[in-house]
């Protein structure tokens, strides 16, 4: 490793007066004592560390000094070959150069390799891609511009090392010995040799960090679509938790490596980035596709949606990373991802509302409750809300037409601020108003009307409170809740009037007029009568919402109490003692009444009678 600081390891050329080239008019830059220098001064460094012979590699660029001589006299030797192909080019010396280059080649090789293998944990991607996004880059054009730096470095760089994380510094330092190694080769025409070991190595670390992430290079199409739901439902939870680490510091992390190492040439930064990353890339997103295909069944939309929603957010990252021609099967592959994982977004909701419309379901719920389809449809609608930026984005180029037949007050005005607007809340509103007119249908199969209307006000309330603390609410809008609010206190108001009407009927239009006592009397037993049939039909009936429920309760009391209140306070003391065939012509206190009315809706079940007035009071609430 390096000495401290870590700092990168960089060369110089000869000397200045080494390097001075003679007066000579035939050779103003080079000349063939210049030349005989260079080979004997790379003789003696490329012999001093030649390992050929030797198994215990110690490491040239554990001393900055010795590495940056030894690339210095490689290219000090480059320099003499060229001469001598040019002046000299059947010489002894041409073919002495030859054999100390490959030498040294071999050693650069190994050090190449070594480097890789003993910083895998400095060069892992995710160390990579961290100090890389917070630090400029550091590539050069050519391994000779390193002994400018590095003098140019010299004063500052215990202060910068010290501020500089240790693990960072290993990195920053072993990019730059690779990417030194890497450019003299490649000038010196040993490309291959670098770029096999470079591939061979980051390839299989690739490789395992996916393997790590779960990313599964056999699973085809077929094998998924014979899986259970929820295998397959696991798997991608896994993908999920898996992609963005692949794409956002996996596969960045490379291409970061791969930009510094190969900075000299960008053909050799494609074909190493290429080869390292795009098969297992095209693993990673043909997964989405492949799921996109399968069976489609109304629990699937959710996790599709999930799957849309991490490969459409990780694309301008996928389009950078994967920029090169030769990656552009992996971008093609995540766009037809999202174009499939759309389509079977699309097809699924047309499904799901085709569903909704052949409900064929005949059962009545026991006292009006809330309907099973109101449930199920309501809990997948506000679910789908939470993804309407998606969706939005799903359906931007399938506009959704209202059928003319639908009212414009069921979206609010188009001039109110609260009016639906967007396109997907027009389709998400008329999701529920499919599901609405289904119930109506349903309504009518109760053959107590009263009851059918208790039951849209029950489901209409279920539907609003769903709506109101879910974002369906900012979908829909105030305009849309208010609507339909006021849509339950009409089937409230309805289930009231034809409910209670016969009670209401019994008593007298003016309480405090004049009657015989026949008359009284008539009228107690018919409200008797009238009150225990209501009361014993509908104390099975249920309100599950407890506004909604207090909410009748209370408008039932006024509305009947008071009336009757005032009838029996004008006659009651006088017939309280009467009775005919043993029974008391008044059975309910006004106080009794507000009992019995308060103990209803819960869905108790009849006693078969109502007990005398001697009842106590009911639920508190």
């Amino acid at each position: 490793m390096p000495r401290k600081g870590m700092r990168s390891i960089f060369f110089k050329s000869p000397s200045p007066t080494r390097m001075t080239p003679p007066s000579s008019p035939l050779h103003h830059t080079f000349s063939e004592s210049l030349m005989e220098e260079n080979i004997e001064v790379a003789q003696f460094i490329i012999t001093k560390w030649d390992s050929s012979h030797d198994d215990n590699l110690v490491s040239l660029f554990s001393d900055k000094d010795e590495a940056r001589q030894y690339l210095g006299s490689i290219k000090g030797l480059q320099k003499a070959m060229k001469y001598l192909v040019l002046h000299q080019s059947n010489s002894e010396k041409l073919v002495r150069a030859q054999l100390l280059m490959q030498t040294a080649m071999k050693r650069l090789q190994k050090e190449f390799y070594q480097i890789l293998k003993s910083n895998r944990d400095y060069l892992d991607p995710e160390s990579v891609s961290a100090h890389s996004s917070s630090r400029p880059s550091v590539s050069r054009s050519s391994f000779s511009e390193f002994e400018e730096e590095e003098e140019e470095e010299e004063d500052g760089s215990e202060n910068e090392n010290d501020s500089v994380p240790e693990v960072e510094r290993a990195s920053l330092a072993a990019m730059a010995d690779l990417r030194a190694i890497a450019e003299a080769m490649i000038s010196a025409g040993y490309a291959k040799e670098c770029i096999k070991v470079y591939k061979i190595i980051r390839k299989s670390i690739v490789d395992e960090a996916l393997y790590h992430l779960g990313v599964e290079r056999e699973l085809t199409f077929q094998k998924i679509q014979k899986m259970e739901w929820e295998v397959l439902e696991f798997k991608i939870k896994n993908w999920l938790s898996a992609v963005k680490m692949a794409v956002k510091t996996l596969f960045y992390g490379e291409r970061l490596l791969c930009d510094q190492v190969f900075s000299v040439s960008a053909a050799i930064r494609e074909s190493c980035f290429t080869e390292i990353s795009k098969e297992g890339a095209l693993a990673l997103f043909g997964f989405p596709e492949n799921v996109a295909k399968c069976k489609k069944t109304p629990e699937k939309l959710f996790r599709i949606l999930d799957l849309y929603e991490a490969v459409s957010g990780l694309w301008p990252e996928v389009e950078s990373i994967f920029s090169f021609e030769s990656t552009l099967a992996v971008r093609a592959t995540a766009v037809n991802s999202l174009i499939k994982l759309g389509d079977t977004v699309r097809t699924m909701l047309m499904d799901f509302e085709t569903a909704i419309q052949k409900d064929s379901s005949k059962t009545t719920v026991s006292g009006g409750g809330i309907h099973p389809l109101t449930r199920y449809v309501m809990n997948y609608i506000s679910f789908l809300a939470d993804y309407c930026g998606i969706l939005s984005d799903i359906f931007a180029d399938w506009p959704f037409t209202v059928p003319s037949a639908l009212p414009e007050s069921y979206f609010g005005s188009p001039d109110s601020e609260g009016s639906i607007s967007s396109p997907i809340s027009v389709r998400l509103a008329w999701l529920i108003l499919v599901m609405l007119c289904k119930l109506d249908g349903k309504a009518a199969m109760y053959k107590d009307v009263p009851l059918s209307y208790l039951f849209l006000a029950n489901n209409l309330q279920y539907v609003t409170e769903k709506v109101r603390q879910s974002n369906l609410k900012f979908l829909l809008g105030d305009d849309w809740l208010i609507n339909h609010e006021l849509k339950v206190k009409q089937y409230a108001e309805n289930y009231e009037k034809i409910g209670w009407s016969k009670v209401l009927a019994s008593l007298p239009e003016n309480q405090t007029a004049e009657n015989p006592a026949d008359r009284v009397n008539d009228h107690f037993k018919k409200f008797n009568s009238a009150f225990e049939e209501a009361y014993m039909k509908q104390i099975s009936w249920v309100v599950p919402d407890p506004k909604l429920r207090d909410h009748i309760k209370i408008s039932m009391a006024r509305r009947i109490i008071p009336i009757y209140k005032e009838f029996y306070e004008a006659y009651g003391g006088v017939q309280m003692k009467k009775e005919m065939w043993g029974e008391p012509f008044i059975r309910f206190t006004p106080d009794d009444l507000g009992n019995y009315l308060s103990d209803m809706f819960y869905g108790s079940k009849s006693s078969g009678s109502v007990s005398s007035s001697s009842r106590g009071g009911g639920r508190s609430h």
